[in-house]
């Protein structure tokens, strides 16, 4: 029923939303941004700063993929190791390939894994995000601040909508990180093979929606429940962008189903 009065709400929308026209989702998020095959469909609120949770760890995510080689062996700090919130429990001077402890960041949001990636990279997680703003600004990502790289609650910490648009179509440049988000679970190991980890995708859509591809969950006290969904079937794309949610998993299906029906339905 839910998603046939979207379905009527959403003839209404033309390319763009625009300012008169009814808001064709009032009940998902406090920001929103859909994009079908690169352009923005329907929009709420995409310039609006938000906390932007694990999101943040898109960030990471491509300064990885830009500037390390996926073979890379990563010590793990102590500093790492004093993550809070969503962690697998990394001990001082485990070792692991960059690539594994990558997909521990995405799939499972492990603040160790993340942090231990930063430390590797500038020997330090307030350099890294030094180097993160940097890539921001570059990225043309004007209305986001990044305070730390997990993705903790902040001052100072922020995002919008748009600009993680702009971040995801960086990272969707590699290929590699949707062989990634795209997989329902992975094991990893330290180097010398003595400890073991299963990772469980948080992202409930993979495996379950058709076409779905990544990329990333998000959630905290502040932020809420915050979501990268890309999609892909046959020659179209559908990305979502969902800040602050309610009902993320049920929101989400109904959005990227729309966008799909209204990509065989636009001339």
């Amino acid at each position: 029923m839910r998603k046939l009065l979207l379905l009527g709400l959403c003839l209404l929308a033309n390319a763009t939303l625009a300012a008169s026209q009814p808001d064709p989702f009032p009940q998902v998020a406090t920001a929103y941004l859909v994009e079908l095959n690169g352009n923005a469909i329907w929009a709420r609120h995409p310039e609006q700063r938000r906390p932007p949770a694990s999101l943040t760890k898109l960030m990471t995510a491509l300064l990885v993929l830009e500037q390390a080689q996926p073979d890379a062996e990563v010590t793990v700090k102590s500093s790492a190791t004093r993550e809070t919130g969503s962690r697998l429990g990394l001990k001082p001077g485990e070792r692991f390939r960059m690539r594994d402890l990558l997909a521990a960041a995405m799939l499972t949001s492990a603040n160790d894994a993340c942090h231990a990636l930063a430390d590797h990279l500038s020997g330090d997680e307030s350099t890294f995000v030094s180097r993160m703003n940097q890539r921001a600004k570059a990225l043309g990502m004007r209305n986001t601040h990044f305070t730390n790289a997990c993705g903790h609650d902040a001052a100072g910490h922020y995002s919008t909508a748009q600009d993680l648009s702009i971040l995801a179509y960086a990272l969707l440049k590699f290929p590699s990180l949707t062989d990634i988000t795209s997989r329902v679970n992975m094991q990893i190991a330290t180097l010398d093979g003595r400890q073991r980890y299963t990772l469980e995708n948080k992202n409930a859509l993979i495996g379950r929606y058709d076409g779905a591809l990544g990329l990333k969950t998000g959630f905290t006290p502040k932020a809420g429940k915050c979501l990268v969904a890309y999609a892909g079937r046959g020659t179209h794309t559908v990305l979502l962008i969902l800040l602050h949610g309610k009902d993320r998993w049920w929101d989400a299906v109904d959005m990227l189903d729309l966008a799909f029906d209204h990509a065989r339905t636009t001339p």
